[in-house]
Parts: structure tokens; sequence; C-alpha cells
């Protein structure tokens, strides 16, 4: 009985360590989502471990505690990687963002997610599955008279950006059949700063290789941004998983030293985080909070603050609004303009579309 026992729970343990092993042989899109709750699974693999030494006394175990231990260190070192340094120079001005995808068949909670938004004071707030909020939107822009999406812009109602400063050459295309509209930038004037503000909601990270190419394609979109950057949205991802690890060192994006969970929400503080705001100085991420209430969706919103210093020419001047005023030419889907300029209809037949092969 006792050697039966032993054998059904070292093939167990073994079988959920191999799994979240397999991402340091080959990067499987199929198991992309458990490679996010890496450190979940090897600690209660861990646990699992001791308590089957205890009364089993297999050193089987022993192996497998190391192993579980190794798997946890490594998910512990990852988290810390891309952080923040969380230091500005006193020049900085404050700036703060919030990111939230209220749940598309949310509308019941419409008018509470309102009152959160405009609560927080936010200079700008992302929207993901921002149709449960069409009822408010009137409401909603008289704090933030400027936005892209909901029919400013694009066809759906998935993500919304609303700003309390002018939007400037505010666009949003498509990443790919899955995350249709998902994908916006925009800079404002942030007293005399350029800053660049970039929105997604990429596709599960187990739809094939969606997940991967999407962040691929943000990658070569942000890639020539000049100054401050800041980029937040659903990622349906942990910041540990291969293809976010690869993304956050290729675009020199920072994170918060502790990202919290938002999802899923009955997990608590003990889920992933798979919402995320990362910054790429002379944007510098200094807090990043996990909104106390979901509102009725299945993800907690994210507020951030941050501290927005002017960038340095080569001569360690400060760049002016007027020589970095321009955003990189789009390539996903549709033209530059204001967002004053923006009409209905406008993604699709002025431009082409985008195929799954084809960068942005």
């Amino acid at each position: 009985m006792k050697a039966r026992l032993t054998c059904v729970a070292a093939s167990a343990l073994s079988l959920a360590l191999t799994v979240i092993s397999i991402r340091y042989f080959a990067d499987f899109w199929l198991l992309a989502f458990v490679n996010s709750f890496q450190l979940h699974i090897a600690v209660l693999a861990a646990i699992a471990s001791l308590l089957c030494l205890i009364p089993l006394r297999s050193r089987i175990f022993i192996v497998l505690l190391a192993w579980a231990f190794a798997l946890s260190a490594h998910a512990l070192f990852m988290h810390q990687e891309f952080v923040t340094s969380a230091y500005a120079p006193q020049s900085a001005k404050a700036f703060r963002l919030l990111s939230f995808n209220v749940l598309m068949e949310n509308s019941r909670n419409a008018e509470s997610i309102a009152d959160t938004i405009i609560a927080l004071n936010a200079d700008v707030a992302y929207v993901m599955e921002a149709a449960a909020l069409t009822s408010v939107l009137p409401r909603l822009s008289k704090t933030y008279p400027y936005r892209i999406g909901c029919g400013e812009g694009t066809q759906s109602c998935d993500l919304l950006m609303l700003s309390k400063r002018p939007l400037e050459n505010a666009r949003i295309g498509t990443l790919s059949y899955v995350s249709r509209e998902r994908f916006g930038m925009a800079m404002i004037d942030f007293d005399g700063v350029p800053l660049t503000l970039a929105a997604a909601h990429l596709a599960k990270p187990y739809f094939d290789e969606y997940h991967r190419n999407e962040l691929s394609r943000i990658q070569s979109t942000i890639s020539s941004v000049q100054g401050p950057l800041i980029l937040g949205g659903d990622f349906n991802s942990a910041s540990i998983a291969p293809d976010m690890r690869d993304f956050l060192l290729a675009t020199d994006l920072k994170k918060a030293q502790w990202e919290p969970a938002t999802w899923p929400i009955d997990a608590g503080p003990f889920g992933i985080a798979i919402d995320h705001i990362f910054a790429r100085k002379p944007a510098t991420l200094m807090k990043l909070e996990r909104l106390p209430d979901n509102h009725g969706s299945n993800h907690y919103g994210l507020v951030a603050d941050f501290a927005i210093a002017a960038p340095l020419n080569r001569s360690n001047r400060l760049v002016g609004i007027e020589k970095t005023a321009r955003l990189p030419r789009p390539e996903f889907g549709i033209k530059p303009a204001t967002v004053h300029q923006l009409h209905v209809g406008a993604l699709l037949h002025d431009a082409p579309r985008i195929h799954d092969d084809q960068p942005i």
C-alpha cells in the first residue's frame, strides 16, 4: 500500500513539475498560460512533496522537493526582473494612470465604475471591454473630454482611452484577427513634455501563436518612440511568461517591484497579475496598486503613479514638445490623425487589413 501511494504521489508531482519545466527547453504555446502559474504550481508541489516525505519516507520526494524549490526560486527571480528603480529627478512631475478591464457584460455596474474612475482623479484611463460603459460615456466626458475608442475612431467598443488633456496623433489598430481594434496609441503634451501613451488588450496566450505575435507587433510599433512611454492594459499573461519576458527585454519597459494579482477574482491576492502597466524612462513607475473592488468585473483594475521627466538629447539638454511631438508612423491598420479627425469606418476603409503573418 505504501509503495502504491508513493508511486501515485510521485507520478502526479513529477507530471506537474515537468509541465512547468518545459519552458526551459521549448516555448510551447499550449502551455503558455500554465507558465504564468509557475510560482503557484512549484510552491504547491514543494508543500505536497514535504507532506508526502514525512509519512512515506521515500527519497524520491527529496528530489521532487529540491526540483520544486529550484523552480520556485527562479520564478521569484523572474518576478524581480525588469522592475522599476522608482527613482526620478526632482524636476519630474506626477502623473496618474488607471487601467481596468471592466467586463463587456458588466453594464449593471457602469455607474459604480464611473464613480471610481472619476474619484481616482487619474490623468488618463485605459478601459478594456468598454462596451459596458456606453451608458455613462456622456458623464465621463465631463471629466475626460478627450477620448479614442467607442465610436471615436473605431467601429467597436472594446479599447477606450480617456484623457483630461488633448490626445494628439491618436489612433487604434488591430493586432490580429483575434484582437481587433485592441491596441491604441496617442500622445499628450504633459506640461511641455511629450508623453506617449499606449494601451493594449491581447489575445489569450493559449490561442496558438497569437499572443507572441501580437507582442511582436506592439514591440515593432513602440520601438521608435522617443521620450517617455507608458504601456498598459490586459495582457492575459503574467510577466514571467517566456514571450512577456522577451517583450520586456526588447522594449526596455519597466514594471512595478511586485505586481498585484488581478485575476482570477476569487483567488484575491493569491491570483496572478495578467493586467500590467509598464513604463520606459524618462517615465518612471513609482507606485502600482490594485483597486480594492472589482465592481462586478472578472479582473481587478490597476492605478499607477508615475514621475514624468523631460527627455534629454545627446548634449544632456531638455527636449521640448516641439522637437519630439511626432510619433512613429503607424503600420497597424490606420493612418495617423488627431482624435478629432478619426471617423467611424475609417479604420477598415482607409487601410489594408492585417494578416497574422504580417508585422504591424
